[in-house]
């Protein structure tokens, strides 16, 4: 099984068609997508950006980054599933989301506390039934890891996802947020990967087997 993991559109409607392409040239079986969708925009607009997967005739789930409307949560569109603070099994893959950033001073549209994601990590795991696979989908990446170094240096992931992954052990984290951290790294045995945005073309391929997942850093044009 293969996915093709993408985030930080911000609005771009050449990278949503980018992305249709290389999932329909990579042999993807689903598209998951970490966030910032939109760049300050509407649930009307992410509709339309959502269209251009239509063709695919694919899955395709996602959560809201903190550029994202709030509104965005518990909407489906256009073949679309949003799974922040819920989970969704595919294939052998169990996948469980939380969307938003961190409190910033920048006061972007959707932003959460730690407390606020590691309740929406909880909601999402409760109940959920654990395939081969358990896959977390975050906005914002894990505390530590070279998938949140920001531009100044410094380690700006939440420490709530963190905490997370070291409890549950997931097998992977997909996530994006920070642009200039595109990375995979480790905590543990659980895989970390930041695609890079897709406003410059950034994407990633994860393929699953019945050993391991294999990721390769990828480009969507």
């Amino acid at each position: 099984m293969r996915l093709l993991v993408v985030s930080d559109f911000h609005g771009s409607a050449k990278a949503f068609w980018g992305a249709a392409s290389r999932a329909e040239d990579a042999g993807a079986d689903a598209v998951v997508i970490c966030g910032d969708i939109t760049h300050f925009g509407s649930v009307e607009e992410a509709r339309g950006l959502f269209s251009h997967l239509d063709r695919l005739r694919l899955p395709v789930y996602f959560v809201p980054g903190n550029c994202d409307p709030p509104s965005l949560v518990g909407i489906d569109m256009e073949g679309a599933r949003c799974i922040h603070g819920l989970h969704e099994v595919f294939q052998d893959v169990t996948l469980v989301g939380v969307g938003g950033g961190l409190v910033s001073p920048f006061h972007t549209p959707f932003e959460l506390t730690e407390e606020e994601v590691a309740d929406a990590l909880n909601r999402g795991l409760e109940h959920a039934p654990i395939r081969r696979w358990l896959v977390l989908v975050s906005h914002h990446p894990p505390k530590g890891t070279r998938a949140d170094v920001a531009s100044t240096g410094g380690h700006i992931g939440s420490v709530s996802v963190r905490r997370f992954i070291e409890e549950k052990k997931p097998h992977a984290v997909f996530c994006g947020h920070i642009h200039e951290s595109r990375a995979v790294d480790r905590i543990g045995r659980t895989l970390v990967v930041n695609p890079g945005p897709a406003k410059h073309g950034c994407c990633a391929l994860a393929d699953f087997d019945d050993e391991k997942i294999r990721v390769k850093l990828d480009h969507l044009y």
